[in-house]
């Protein structure tokens, strides 16, 4: 068997990454590039595997949520409004990022994917998250999940597409777009959950579709190793996450965005990180 050892423990802090940054505002594929870039864990597969184990994160989701997920997919089946209501809201909002991300795909891995531009997306999204929430937090009139129309979901769904930009990230851009909708935060992040079940999905199978299945047996172990640390990872993040989002403000999340993007840039542009 060709395990690489090497290859598996940069592949562990890779997944350890994933399932801490996923859901929170800072940018998973962000910090993956980055940390990618200083373990030397970079190729096709790497590429491949820092968007598989994304589905390690949405299981922790799936496992923290299932009760939720469960009577939604009941009541959708059964026809009852609050079912249907709860799914056509996160497909009207999974839709526009699904088909700029479709048509744009080749030209965001070409020109995004590199330390330069994540650093400068982690600055513009921090400054972004400090000016909306600002103005925006405490003007909510939508509490609940159960509560967001259609509207603001095609809203928070066009927010979505900023996270393209690698750096920018799905859950603060969703929620940013929560926040102008008049979302509240816990009920914005929340959405921003249940909405990167159907995204995740959709990146991983375009990943594999594009770059096929050829794994040798080492590479798939890897994977298997990577997306078990992510899930377990992303388990305990999340609950955590949201427990804070309850009693205090995004801002520190947007000062740590702008900190490690000034530092990114300043080690850039001084030849320490190459682009």
């Amino acid at each position: 068997m060709d395990l690489n050892i090497i290859l598996v423990l940069k592949a562990v802090i890779i997944a350890i990454v994933e399932g801490i940054t996923e859901f929170i505002p800072i940018s998973s594929t962000g910090h993956m590039i980055i940390v990618g870039n200083i373990i030397n864990f970079k190729g096709a597969f790497a590429n491949s595997f820092e968007v598989v184990i994304q589905l390690g994160a949405i299981l922790a989701i799936i496992v923290l949520y299932w009760n939720k997920i469960w009577t939604s997919v009941v009541e959708f089946f059964k026809g009852k409004p609050a079912g249907i209501k709860f799914w056509t809201n996160i497909i009207v909002a999974f839709i526009p990022a699904a088909v700029l991300g479709f048509l744009l795909n080749d030209k965001i891995d070409e020109y995004l994917f590199n330390a330069g531009t994540v650093a400068l997306a982690l600055v513009v999204g921090g400054m972004l998250m400090i000016i909306i929430e600002n103005k925006f937090r405490d003007k909510d009139i939508t509490k609940s999940i159960e509560e967001i129309s259609f509207k603001q979901s095609f809203k928070i769904g066009c927010f979505q597409c900023f996270a393209l930009w690698p750096g920018m990230s799905r859950s603060a851009s969703t929620i940013m777009g929560g926040w102008i909708c008049g979302v509240s935060t816990v009920a914005a992040t929340e959405f921003s959950f249940f909405l990167a079940i159907p995204t995740m999905l959709g990146a991983t199978a375009l990943t594999l579709f594009k770059g096929g299945m050829n794994f040798s047996k080492g590479e798939i172990i890897t994977l298997i190793f990577g997306f078990i640390v992510a899930f377990l990872v992303a388990l305990i993040v999340v609950e955590r996450f949201v427990s804070y989002l309850k009693k205090k403000p995004m801002k520190v999340f947007a000062i740590y965005r702008i900190i490690v993007g000034v530092v990114l840039l300043c080690l850039i542009k001084i030849g320490a990180i190459s682009i």
